[in-house]
């Protein structure tokens, strides 16, 4: 089965929010909300040994989103790719989704009425292109493709990396597809 991803090298991660805004300009997101957030992790460490990361969080279109259980019309859904999405026509802005998701990435457009999040840019994915967010990456630290295909880019950077892979709040359960390379092990209490 299919398990489309972004893989995210925080080594890489400059912190530019290019990623926010091509999320914001490739999908109408309204002003003020935004799909996709990158966080200033740190300073962390002592000097002059300080360390700063950037944590860039979407939808982590989980293997089994919370989202989707909690969902009264079924307006929440998971593809067979693994993309998570929301349609907009059954949503009732119930917001029962937000809440239950632990990432805290699904907002509430008050004007529309309706929850939106990240879509890993489906249209743009659906036509053979990458989300808007991995083409605007400076630095090429966020990949996208197939977890589950051997031969993808983000399985063989995965397999590369190996004990340096995480994804977020792996207790809560849903199994997040998104995964972070983090070599600089200090952050993660391993160093």
């Amino acid at each position: 089965m299919k398990q489309l991803a972004i893989v995210t090298d925080l080594d890489r991660c400059t912190g530019c929010q290019a990623c926010s805004i091509a999320c914001k300009m490739e999908n109408g997101v309204s002003l003020g909300a935004f799909w996709t957030r990158v966080h200033e992790v740190g300073p962390t460490g002592r000097f002059p040994e300080l360390q700063m990361y950037f944590l860039p969080v979407a939808c982590q279109h989980c293997e089994r989103p919370a989202c989707v259980k909690v969902c009264p019309t079924g307006a929440s859904y998971k593809r067979s790719d693994g993309i998570v999405l929301i349609d907009s026509e059954k949503c009732i802005g119930c917001q029962a989704c937000q809440k239950a998701c632990p990432y805290g990435v699904r907002i509430f457009d008050s004007a529309a009425r309706k929850v939106g999040k990240c879509t890993l840019c489906a249209h743009l994915v659906d036509q053979g292109d990458l989300p808007a967010c991995v083409k605007t990456c400076t630095t090429r630290a966020r990949l996208f493709g197939d977890l589950n295909d051997p031969a993808s880019e983000v399985a063989k950077k995965v397999r590369e990396a190996e004990g340096h892979v995480y994804t977020l709040l792996a207790a809560e359960g849903t199994r997040p597809s998104a995964r972070y390379i983090l070599r600089r092990q200090k952050w993660w209490g391993r160093g």
